[in-house]
């Protein structure tokens, strides 16, 4: 039998962060403010130690929510929403800066604890992945036998998931949510139905009472405009879309897209756990608090652009590839988006190389107006040792 869990670290960031400042539990807090919103030690008279915690209140800028506690979002605070408009609707939650290091650190910690139980891990970002546990047995029991019954697979499954989630836990001391399926894509769905610490196991004949009652938008790869869409046709959960007629979702959104609609409502999905991909690009960008003229702040500009190819050279280094398709991204204050690139003779992952190139690539854009977001790209990667 075919067992795909689906493993989602809860609230990550904020949980890192948490780790961090103990004293913030069952608060509402949200990550994503710059540096200067970093906590401050405050000394009183008789020497004790406190910290100072920023706000949203009075903030200005243009960041955005990278995630939130579960207590600030009751507040209505989510991720990718602006932390102007956060300050306007809770301006006393919490505000902590980003911290990418240590969320990659945790990253690696909990992903090698999962895969030292059950190997067969697909990588799909900093805080999720997939397992395949089809054939793996809980640490310390016996090895089950390969005829066993539907029946005592799913329970093997229900004892993986446990040990999954204890050493999550004990590597990290982050909690997880993790559902069991028979297939990825309703492992996918399954892993927030019981958030947050979740231990879901969905069997087929549980589809129709726990999925189906659910919006379309819950299933990955329908997006907003196709939500939208299903929405003035009537069609506002996932079990109507499974019965809907075929025919007049052709009609709506094109033969291949409408089959695929079908199959993912009725919980359909052949996909097997990749354990290994490469890698099309690697990129690094910024979104400045403030817009940047390329005339009256050229060096902070420069320090940035450094900073953004040494941390990119970084990523290549510890991922192992080079590339040599190197490229730039520029937002500028109207939200016009420009990028360009350029190949140069051999893979490269050094940061001066980096830099180099994309240096070039930034002479052939004017830069009249101001700077709201700067990237570097590097693509046509290699792995060292094919070079």
């Amino acid at each position: 039998m075919k067992l795909i869990a689906h493993l989602d670290m809860d609230a990550f960031y904020a949980s890192v962060a948490l780790l961090q400042y103990p004293e913030l539990r069952g608060r509402a807090v949200v990550i994503g403010g710059g540096q200067r919103h970093k906590p401050e030690d405050v000394i009183d008279d008789a020497g004790n130690v406190t910290r100072k915690f920023a706000t949203l209140r009075g903030y200005a800028g243009r960041g955005v929510i990278l995630t939130a506690t579960y207590e600030a979002r009751a507040l209505g605070l989510r991720s990718a929403l602006g932390l102007m408009k956060a300050a306007a609707m809770a301006p006393d939650v919490i505000l902590l800066p980003s911290d990418f290091d240590a969320y990659r650190r945790h990253s690696r910690l909990f992903k090698s604890a999962v895969a030292a139980i059950a190997p067969r891990v697909e990588d799909r970002g900093i805080d999720e992945i997939y397992i395949d546990i089809s054939d793996v047995d809980p640490p310390g029991a016996e090895r089950h036998d390969a005829n066993e019954s539907d029946v005592d697979a799913w329970w093997r499954a229900r004892d993986v998931a446990k040990s999954l989630k204890a050493a999550v836990h004990e590597a990290t001391g982050l909690t997880c949510s993790i559902a069991v399926a028979p297939n990825k894509l309703l492992a996918k769905i399954a892993s927030e139905l019981d958030k947050p610490d979740g231990l879901t196991i969905l069997k087929p004949e549980d589809v129709a009472s726990r999925i189906w009652p659910l919006p379309p938008k819950k299933i990955n790869g329908i997006g907003p405009k196709a939500s939208q869409k299903l929405d003035a046709l009537g069609i506002r959960t996932i079990g109507a879309l499974a019965h809907a007629d075929l025919a007049s979702l052709v009609e709506h959104f094109g033969r291949n897209y409408a089959a695929w609609l079908l199959r993912a409502a009725r919980g359909e999905d052949d996909r097997d756990v990749v354990t290994e991909s490469e890698p099309v690009s690697i990129s690094r960008e910024t979104t400045f608090e403030r817009d940047l003229s390329a005339q009256h702040d050229r060096d902070e500009l420069s320090e940035i652009f450094s900073e953004l190819c040494e941390s990119l050279a970084g990523d290549l280094a510890r991922k192992g590839y080079a590339g040599r398709t190197i490229g730039i991204k520029l937002r500028f204050d109207n939200f016009k988006t420009v990028t360009r690139d350029r190949t140069i003779e051999s893979p490269t992952r050094d940061a001066s190389a980096i830099r180099r190139a994309a240096g070039e690539c930034l002479k052939r854009v004017e830069l009249t107006r101001r700077i709201r977001l700067l990237g570097v790209r590097i693509g046509s990667l290699s792995p060292l040792e094919r070079q």
